[in-house]
């Protein structure tokens, strides 16, 4: 896409490729989900005999919460540049409000419930309010400038929870954040629709795929990244005894694997996959929500991981093995969902591990976190091993989405 006089952009020459202010963007998410790992400790009450009655739950709805806010931010920005020339001046300049803004939001998080809700709300508002201001204003694309008046107009409503929800306690908070963002997520799946103005479908957005998948995958590396930083600090902060060496080399172990088999194959030719689908806006949407899965997974298992290094041989709290067995197991799921956008089909050795961990995780309770994170770190070789050997000697699989 070439900008030309007066912002002009077109869909034809867009960059298939990110940029590297996008990379800049992504390593703001590094330090935010860190932040979302930290501040699960404190809401899911994971400290010793700190699970007590409903605290894991209500807990892990909140880190949910502003898990789901970050996302938002970043998926918003990542469809902005794969629709859009990301080298305009304009675009450039909302990813940049978008990068400050999650950078706040990130050093919000810890204390999001408490004393810098303000700070989390306002600056998840002015990402996603300037982001259809900016492009309505500045990008003269006739058939984008509906739907974007359309989300600025549910981006201000929505605003109104946000910022009413930051100035008030718990648990009105919580539940205003939450009405918030199922606004903005029943609106965006609906088309955006608002009284007098119509609505869109989602099949006739046109998106450069390549570019999008890109997106994807990155943020996905993003958060195995943030595994392994938590896993480090968290055995770096310690003794280095064989119980904890071993909990920081099962946790090694699972991310290599986890890498394995998200980029064993679908992950690999998403961009191919978009490219091929009847409708690529379809399958981008599908698969938004897809890695959005598979991250939760993820983070949730480095959560585990820490948990596992600073408590390798302690008996588990119930919520501690929800998280060591349940991280992998949500992303097992979400694999297997990809497979199926990318493919049309499921391997079967996603479903039985996913139920093989799940069947096993009430013995796992009375056994230790250091015994439960071996466990998994068996059943993903196995998986592992079922992919490569699927894929051995066979020409390299084509994508064939169902889409």
């Amino acid at each position: 896409m070439t900008a030309g006089p007066g912002g002009h952009t077109g869909l034809s020459g867009l960059p298939t490729r990110a940029t590297f202010l996008e990379l800049f963007f992504d390593l703001v998410f590094v330090f935010a989900l860190t932040r979302v790992s930290a501040r699960a400790f404190a809401d899911l009450a994971l400290e010793p005999g700190g699970t007590v009655g409903w605290a894991p739950v209500t807990g892990g709805g909140k880190t949910v919460l502003l898990l789901l806010a970050l996302w938002s931010v970043w998926q918003g920005t990542a469809w902005t540049t794969s629709r859009y020339d990301p080298y305009h001046i304009w675009v450039q300049t909302l990813v940049v409000v978008a990068l400050l803004s999650s950078m706040v939001m990130g050093v919000a998080v810890p204390h999001a419930y408490s004393t810098t809700g303000l700070a989390f709300a306002v600056a998840y508002v002015v990402a996603q309010v300037s982001r259809p201001l900016i492009l309505l204003l500045t990008v003269n694309v006739q058939q984008y400038r509906g739907l974007k008046l359309r989300m600025l107009i549910v981006y201000c409503v929505s605003a109104v929870p946000w910022i009413g929800g930051a100035l008030t306690p718990l648990p009105w908070r919580v539940f205003l954040w939450a009405f918030a963002l199922s606004i903005e997520y029943v609106w965006s799946r609906l088309g955006w629709p608002v009284p007098g103005l119509g609505r869109s479908s989602v099949n006739r957005w046109q998106v450069v795929g390549e570019h999008l998948a890109e997106r994807y995958q990155q943020f996905f590396l993003i958060a195995l990244g943030e595994t392994v930083l938590v896993a480090g600090l968290a055995y770096s902060a310690g003794d280095f005894g064989p119980p904890r060496t071993a909990a920081f080399v099962a946790a090694l172990a699972a991310s290599v694997l986890l890498w394995r088999i998200y980029f064993q194959r679908a992950g690999q030719i998403l961009a191919e996959a978009v490219a091929k689908a009847a409708h690529p806006a379809t399958i981008g949407r599908s698969a938004a929500d897809t890695h959005l899965v598979m991250v939760a997974g993820v983070v949730a298992t480095a959560i585990g991981y820490e948990l596992t290094i600073e408590h390798p041989l302690e008996h588990p709290e119930n919520a501690w093995v929800v998280l060591i067995v349940g991280g992998p197991v949500l992303f097992l799921l979400g694999r297997a969902r990809f497979e199926y956008e990318v493919f049309g089909r499921v391997s079967r050795s996603r479903w039985i591990a996913a139920l093989t961990l799940l069947a096993t995780a009430p013995v796992l309770i009375h056994t230790t976190p250091l015994i439960a994170s071996a466990l998994v770190v068996a059943v993903l070789l196995v998986v592992a091993v079922a992919d490569a050997r699927r894929a051995w000697g066979r020409p390299p699989e084509q994508a064939t989405p169902p889409f």
